[in-house]
């Protein structure tokens, strides 16, 4: 054999070699997959991560393992998903607490930079939120609130998940829009959250829908207003916070999946086709809708064009309230 006819046999041996071997895409996942939620569970992000991780693994035939590392507001958790190899195998299960917190938080105290050590991959749900009270504080209405409020600055108290959280952005926007003075109070978690409310320790906590239902249901606490555009469907007899004396308040919850910078493209694409799938399932979209969830669905190019404009809509909220 010439030495141009073993060269030629060399690349062609090549060619198919490289024809034969699958891409990273057509591989992933060939092992377990972790998401990691960096916030307590039984919380909103922590039953979306489930549930998606049951259908991804359905879909794919590998574990998806959810794990729950909290702190410090969901920077720990975030940290960890951003440091992780960029190979797919590790997610995080964010929402606009990360989008907060660019905002809230110098990079040296959240130690990431969400749009340049994370990639977006899909959104998944959002929620409107509920204004509630302990069944003690005597007030009946949102306006019944914000003159007790008034009539007592700096008395009352309202409880969050945690600085930074949207429920506390929330509480933050609603306290500049009322005009009230009410004392922020971070807990670990949604759940220790609640607990605080029913408890007594604080008299007020704005959390999302799904999460209260049961809670305002059993009359564990009494809700004043939603946050949406329009009544909740699981509470279509609360008003909306516009309805009842703040007008233009809003406030929600999203949920989104995001992958370590650098995770290969056909990697995160197949990763969103599939939960695309799985958030328009008929079953999911019911159960959702009975909690008061709306499920969302974009591409990666979408979601990060709706992450850079949610970052920017949480930045004038901060500027707001600091000059509240």
């Amino acid at each position: 054999m010439t030495a141009r006819r073993l060269m030629l046999a060399l690349a062609a041996g090549l060619l198919t070699a490289f024809a034969a071997s699958p891409s990273p895409a057509q591989e992933y996942p060939a092992h377990a997959v972790r998401i990691v939620v960096p916030f307590g569970a039984g919380g909103p992000a922590d039953v979306a991560a489930r549930l998606i991780s049951q259908a991804l693994q359905e879909r794919f035939g590998q574990p998806f393992v959810v794990e729950n590392r909290t702190g410090a507001g969901g920077v720990i958790g975030t940290v960890e998903a951003a440091k992780s190899p960029a190979d797919g195998y590790t997610l995080l299960m964010m929402s606009n607490t990360q989008t907060a917190n660019e905002s809230l938080l110098t990079l040296e105290q959240r130690k990431y930079d969400l749009m340049h050590d994370l990639a977006p991959v899909a959104p998944v749900n959002y929620s409107d939120l509920v204004i509630a009270v302990n069944p003690q504080v005597p007030v009946k209405t949102l306006a019944e609130f914000i003159a007790l409020a008034k009539a007592q600055p700096g008395k009352l108290n309202y409880a969050s998940s945690g600085q930074g959280t949207p429920y506390h952005m929330a509480g933050e926007l609603f306290k500049a829009m009322a005009g009230i003075d009410v004392v922020h109070v971070p807990y670990r978690n949604s759940g220790e959250a609640r607990s605080g409310v029913i408890g007594g320790q604080v008299q007020m906590m704005i959390d999302a829908v799904p999460a209260m239902a049961p809670n305002i249901g059993e009359n564990q606490v009494r809700a004043l207003a939603t946050t949406g555009k329009q009544r909740s469907t699981v509470l279509p007899n609360v008003p909306t916070a516009a309805e009842a004396g703040v007008p233009g308040y809003e406030a929600t919850i999203w949920l989104g999946l995001m992958a370590p910078a650098g995770t290969p493209k056909p990697v995160i694409d197949k990763l969103n086709s599939a939960v695309n799938a799985m958030v328009r399932r008929a079953d999911i979209v019911k159960l959702w809708t009975e909690q008061g969830a709306v499920p969302m669905s974009m591409s990666p190019e979408e979601f990060d064009r709706f992450l850079r404009g949610d970052i920017a809509k949480w930045g004038d909220v901060v500027k707001k309230f600091n000059k509240s």
